[in-house]
């Protein structure tokens, strides 16, 4: 029975089948974690791939998840003979030209490639990306420069090798996020109380409530800070039919930006379902999708109405507060939006926007 939890694909890991036994049995990923030697880490490595079941890992797995040790230990076994005749398939194709398009998860070495060393890139790329053959990840990754819309084409271009790997490690964080089967109509339900979390100071405080929101709707929130080379501040994303994620980099660490992303990214899941989105924090472009996203941002943030009244008479910082205090929002987001609609100049009132330091931001996101 657990062997029909599976996806069918013969190369699937045997953490596809802990992901599934998770989300299905509503395991508690720290409690499972925690029976681990290695706890988080090694848990991440199992549905990686790159964390070898062996025969106390097997006993936990057995135990939180069901099954037998026996059955676990030939599962890692299966695997391993897979990934080892796909490493060997791939290598009969010509591998140069993939090995330099697919960025490697480890510092690539220099210089050219023996024979030993060519199968180990190859198995290093298969195995992090959940993939059997060079064609499937070209399916799964290698075509998202032409389904994925980016706020700037040249961002892509540029940085490619970060924003795929930056993808790939947030989708492999999703997998530890339990959620329900996606749902756009809880989401819809769930904006008011997305909105009033703006009024939160702190991340620690908001990040885990925002989380949670989302994931009775089905959609997986990842923080993770965008690596060097990659200036994403944002990402959707569908990773599974029944389950959408929504990347958050926290690029600018300021609260209007970073609300205003959050928006954003649901405006994309919500009006685009089936299409992967990569944002750097613009709100000008002229992508027509970006523009619909952006245009939904702003209107879960603050109405035209509510701007037309606000603006009866000249505004001052403490109008802005006292209409943020009556929406129940962040004067930080409601500036911003009033400096976005070039209602208020961007050299003004600034001291209300909300800023956080990296600390603070990592104090929120490195704990599921």
């Amino acid at each position: 029975m657990m062997e029909q939890d599976r996806p069918p694909d013969w190369f699937s890991k045997p953490g596809d089948t802990v992901r599934v036994l998770i989300q299905r049995r509503g395991v508690d990923v720290h409690e499972l974690a925690s029976s681990l030697d290695g706890g988080l880490q090694s848990l991440r490595g199992i549905l990686a791939g790159t964390y070898a079941i062996e025969d106390k890992s097997a006993s936990v797995l057995a135990a939180h998840l069901g099954g037998t040790k026996r059955f676990w230990l030939q599962r890692q076994t299966n695997y391993e003979l897979a990934l080892e005749r796909a490493v060997q398939s791939a290598l009969l194709e010509d591998t140069a030209e993939w090995l330099a398009r697919v960025p490697s998860p480890e510092p690539k070495r220099r210089g050219p490639l023996s024979d030993v060393r060519r199968a180990i890139e190859v198995r290093q790329r298969l195995t992090y990306f959940s993939v059997g053959t060079l064609d499937a990840w070209d399916v799964r990754y290698g075509n998202l420069h032409n389904t994925a819309r980016y706020r700037t084409t040249k961002t892509f271009e540029t940085n490619n090798s970060a924003v795929l790997l930056w993808l790939r490690r947030a989708e492999l964080e999703a997998d530890l996020l339990p959620t329900r089967s996606w749902n756009p109509d809880e989401l819809r339900k769930r904006l008011g109380l997305i909105r009033s979390l703006t009024r939160h100071r702190e991340p620690k405080v908001f990040f885990p409530r925002l989380r949670a929101l989302c994931a009775e709707a089905g959609v997986a929130v990842v923080g993770l800070p965008a690596p060097t080379g990659c200036r994403a501040s944002g990402a959707s994303r569908m990773i599974a039919p029944d389950k959408a994620m929504i990347i958050l980099s926290f690029r600018y660490r300021a609260d209007d930006q970073f609300w205003f992303t959050v928006f954003h990214e649901i405006g994309h899941l919500l009006l685009h379902t089936g299409r992967s989105f990569v944002d750097d924090g613009s709100v000008d472009s002229s992508d027509a999708c970006e523009e619909e996203a952006n245009r939904f941002a702003s209107s879960q943030i603050i109405t035209d109405a509510e701007v037309l009244d606000l603006t009866r008479t000249p505004l001052a910082w403490k109008s802005i507060v006292r209409f943020s205090s009556s929406a129940k929002l962040s004067p930080g987001l409601v500036l911003g939006q009033l400096q976005h609609r070039g209602i208020v100049d961007h050299r003004r009132f600034n001291f209300l926007k909300r800023h956080w330091t990296n600390e603070d931001v990592m104090d929120a996101i490195i704990n599921l």
